[in-house]
């Protein structure tokens, strides 16, 4: 695939790293490439059925990036079993409801306290010791989104320093260029490899965007309610986050030959130095392949 001419609906083909894979998705469904331990690239195809919410303003954001979720455990089954060496098909058993709501469950109950209740009672102790703060909602929330910021960086600071870790940012990457070529109209492999490993509409840059717009949301939560009530007004407020947040990525997307639009993406794509690294040839070709599928959904 030497050219191919990006449309809109092309335009919105998303994508993340899997273990020795990529998936990617669009509004007609979601494809994942792995390669096994022998070499072999493995494609995984399934079409997607629309739903009303992915075109609702506010909603779409927190309902894509949960069901974005659900598909990247499928995804990762996928990858899973293919780059552990078993055949595929041999054996291959779908994600049980059950085990599916059980592993969502546990992953985002993990978030919840290490992003949110963490953060939560660091701006608590902070309070204890610098009056302001206890007494400005503001103050108070900026000392939690500061902390939460922090933590994020230094998690994804220790799990960079893992071999596996670091393939998957390498194959974040291959990700990212596969995506740029797509956008830039010519799908070689030489157009490939010269293009950025970072992208401006990166799941990393949404998740800093929500991270800054949590602190002006959460800073409208009453600073004499309890510590549960605020943890759980802060659960409440998470899907209106979310959408505010996607709505904001979109909207970066849409302006981004704006001097002030590519200056507030900044930042996106400097913390994106931690989670993409420079891929190989071999993990493009993976990118491509799982690229090459999803375009094969939206095109048909």
């Amino acid at each position: 695939m030497e050219k191919h001419q990006a449309n809109n609906d092309l335009k919105g083909i998303g994508g993340q790293a899997v273990i020795e894979g990529v998936m990617f998705k669009s509004k007609k469904g979601w494809s994942v490439a792995v390669r096994d331990p022998e070499g072999f690239i493995h494609l995984k195809t399934e079409p997607l059925k629309p739903h009303k919410l992915e075109k609702t303003p506010l909603f779409r954001g927190f309902f894509i990036l949960f069901y974005t979720l659900l598909l990247g455990i499928k995804a990762l089954e996928f990858s899973a079993q293919i780059s552990g060496g078993k055949k595929e098909g041999a054996g291959e058993k779908p994600i049980s409801p059950i085990m599916m709501a059980g592993t969502l469950l546990v992953s985002v109950g993990a978030a919840l306290v290490l992003f949110l209740f963490v953060p939560l009672m660091v701006a608590r102790l902070v309070g204890f010791l610098i009056a302001p703060v206890a007494a400005s909602s503001l103050l108070f929330n900026v000392v939690d989104g500061i902390s939460r910021a922090a933590i994020f960086l230094l998690y994804v600071w220790i799990i960079g320093l893992w071999k596996e870790t670091g393939r998957i940012f390498e194959y974040h990457g291959a990700e990212h260029k596969v995506i740029h070529a797509l956008e830039d109209g010519g799908l070689g492999m030489e157009n490939i490899i010269k293009a950025s490993p970072r992208h401006p509409r990166c799941g990393t840059s949404f998740l800093l965007i929500v991270m800054a717009l949590s602190i002006i949301v959460f800073s409208f939560i009453p600073q004499h309610w309890p510590l549960y009530v605020k943890f759980l007004s802060r659960l409440v407020l998470i899907p209106l986050v979310a959408g505010l947040s996607y709505e904001a990525l979109k909207l970066s997307a849409k302006f981004e030959k704006n001097p002030f639009m590519r200056l507030m993406v900044l930042p996106g794509l400097a913390l994106q130095k931690l989670t993409t690294r420079e891929p190989d040839q071999s993990q493009i070709e993976v990118s491509l392949k799982a690229l090459e599928g999803v375009m094969t959904l939206e095109e048909s």
